[in-house]
């Protein structure tokens, strides 16, 4: 029965989130019921689609992404795929009628990682907006669910939390993304010479994007609000944690939030929700 083969999906898609990511998996916990499985497969397509980018080194990771993406296309067109994760995520298109735009310009940012490049302006903006912005449209597709006034209200703050995350991940990881994968994202700098000003300059348009983001949480619909806020509220301590070091630490280490400091943090974003402290 193809009930029972979508439930297995969806639970490969769910597996997916929560071994790849503690931090989006205690956010989805915090959304209504109803839409955690969609928001599962998403973060299985988006998570599967970058893995094979970042990690797949030692195959041929050219013909894996190229499969991958006709996959995609395929059980999008057929409403079937033998991979779960694309199963899942074919489901949600269609149920929340994810714009095909938005599914382009994300496998073309993935694209873009498979040879190395530093990254120009205009490289950089169109890299963010594949790479996070539209998959912060994608989940707001299913927050709004059939609101589409709604949707085209939150559009722009979506965007921008969507662009903060991926740029305090870009801080996070700058050690690992220059030496292992050679990238370097952030146009104009050099990482021989990571100086204080470029640091400064780049949280501060991390800063802005997180201001503006805020202001569209508050304005979410109840059942994703308290979920959108705890994933925010996460990256926002982050963030600080890294802002409060050196450029030669970022250079050398990677920041991160332990598992209990993340359990508690889901407290206080809870507390702060509950009280209307946002």
């Amino acid at each position: 029965m193809k009930e029972i083969f979508d439930a297995i999906s969806i639970k490969c898609s769910k597996t997916t989130t929560v071994s790849y990511s503690t931090s989006f998996s205690l956010g989805i916990k915090f959304l209504n019921k109803k839409l955690h499985n969609p928001i599962y497969a998403i973060y299985g397509f988006v998570r599967f689609a970058d893995e094979i980018v970042d990690t797949f080194h030692e195959y041929d990771k050219q013909y894996l992404f190229a499969k991958f993406k006709a996959d995609t296309y395929e059980a999008i067109e057929q409403k079937i795929s033998l991979n779960p994760i694309l199963n899942s995520f074919q489901k949600v298109v269609h149920t929340y009628c994810i714009d095909k735009y938005l599914i382009d310009t994300f496998l073309d940012s993935m694209e873009m990682d498979l040879k190395k490049q530093e990254f120009d302006k205009k490289l950089y903006d169109q890299y963010i907006l594949g790479s996070a912005e539209v998959v912060g449209l994608m989940c707001l597709r299913v927050f709004c669910e059939s609101n589409l006034e709604q949707y085209e209200d939150l559009k722009h703050f979506a965007m921008k939390l969507g662009s903060a995350f991926q740029k305090v991940n870009f801080l996070r990881d700058i050690k690992a993304d220059n030496e292992d994968l050679g990238r370097t994202y952030f146009p104009e700098v050099n990482l021989d010479n990571f100086t204080l000003a470029d640091k400064l300059e780049i949280e501060q348009n991390i800063q802005d994007e997180f201001d503006e983001a805020l202001v569209g949480i508050k304005k979410l619909p109840t059942s994703s609000r308290k979920g959108v806020y705890l994933a925010y509220y996460y990256y926002t301590v982050l963030f600080k944690k890294i802002k409060n070091v050196p450029p030669h630490r970022i250079m050398n280490e990677r920041i991160r939030i332990p598992n209990f400091e993340k359990m508690v943090l889901m407290l206080k974003s809870n507390l702060r929700h509950q009280f209307n402290i946002l």
